[in-house]
């Protein structure tokens, strides 16, 4: 079954615009894991926003305790600054199971793009090399809608990434629109790009309860979603635990195959 990883970030969010520590960022990821998610998720970026080093420290040790996948997403190229030490060295000093590496910058609102693997290969390859050096599984976020393009997504298997994510908005937006059908193909294929050249696929931004299900049933071998958004905002009203079962439900019924 494809794993659910439950991203974080938006109680972080919520936890600073007033201060102090509620709500806990780790008290939502327990619940999270108490009600069946597979993995945590989070984004911490140097501005942060949400995410903060102490709270990466702290969600490593639940994870550990757990026996579940951490996923910590970042820019490698993101400069230290106070109270932010990198990301390099983030993953050196907590070991997540998986490390993300995606091209945000402070102005942007939310990661909207992938990278170009042809133009930064040269550039990803030693950040790559050194988060598989200390043990992390390393995925790249990769745009979909422009495989033939600019994202060249077969390339990320000559950087030495192990899996891509797809960014997955332009998706959510087509699905919204009532054009999904076209925009999951598109998906698939980039897919099937990247599973060819060896890549496992993951994929994350806006799934929704709404929108995963058809997802999944158009893009075959998805082995892990990252959903933060979408889940935190489903919660605020049928709370966290009945939510997660929600898409633990729909990633099983995702993978059956359709009824004859």
């Amino acid at each position: 079954m494809t794993v659910l990883s439950v991203n974080v970030n938006k109680i972080a969010v919520l936890r600073n615009s007033r201060g102090g520590s509620e709500p806990d960022v780790v008290r939502a990821a327990r619940t999270c894991l108490d009600a069946g998610a597979h993995g945590i998720t989070v984004h911490p970026r140097p501005d942060a926003r949400h995410i903060r080093a102490d709270d990466v420290y702290a969600l490593a040790e639940l994870t550990r305790e757990r026996g579940v996948e951490f996923n910590l997403e970042g820019n490698p190229f993101a400069p230290p600054r106070a109270g932010y030490p990198g990301f390099f060295a983030l993953c050196e000093a907590v070991r997540p199971a998986q490390a993300t590496l995606v091209p945000d910058g402070d102005a942007q609102l939310t990661s909207d793009h992938g990278f170009d693997f042809v133009r930064d290969a040269d550039s990803l390859r030693p950040h790559v090399e050194a988060l598989k050096g200390i043990g992390c599984r390393v995925s790249l976020f990769a745009d979909a809608h422009t495989t033939n393009g600019r994202s060249g997504i077969a390339h990320a298997a000559k950087v030495g990434a192990d899996r891509v994510e797809l960014y997955t908005g332009p998706w959510a937006e087509a699905f919204a629109e009532g054009q999904g059908e076209a925009m999951a193909a598109l998906f698939a294929e980039a897919a099937r790009r990247a599973q060819d050249a060896g890549l496992g696929v993951n994929a994350g931004h806006d799934l929704s309860q709404g929108n995963l299900g058809a997802f999944l049933r158009a893009v075959p071998g998805v082995l892990e979603v990252s959903i933060g958004h979408a889940l935190v905002g489903e919660a605020l009203y049928q709370g966290f635990e009945a939510t997660v079962r929600g898409y633990l439900a729909i990633l099983q019924d995702g993978q059956q195959p359709p009824s004859p």
